[in-house]
């Protein structure tokens, strides 16, 4: 097998408020967003932990159809969190259960929500 030569930079999402969703995805991660954010274009930056940037770029076009892509995260502090999140702007979307004694809610920020 030959070596490998391609890492992965980021992964880029497009919206309608760049600045805003990656205000609000720098919170929830805990991630630094780069210099100079703007509507157009924002980038959260790895900070110190390892992972690929997350760009956002502002689209003319309005959403359309469900995201085919969403970031899953996962916390040692369930319900504490999912109070954080919708504290910072989240919203829920429904409740998935994982067995029969433990759910877990599936949230949306609100600049996706329109994007």
């Amino acid at each position: 097998m030959p070596a490998l030569t391609t890492s992965l930079l980021a992964v880029t999402f497009d919206c309608a408020d760049a600045a805003n969703l990656a205000g609000f995805w720098a919170d929830v991660l805990g991630r630094p967003v780069a210099d100079d954010p703007t509507s157009e274009q924002a980038v959260l930056l790895p900070g110190d932990t390892s992972g690929p940037r997350i760009v956002f770029n502002k689209v003319p076009e309005p959403k359309t159809v469900k995201n085919r892509l969403h970031l899953d995260v996962v916390s040692d502090t369930f319900d504490a969190e999912t109070e954080r999140l919708l504290s910072l702007g989240a919203e829920r979307l429904r409740d998935v259960e994982r067995d029969k004694s433990d759910g877990r809610p599936s949230l949306t920020s609100r600049a996706t929500s329109s994007t």
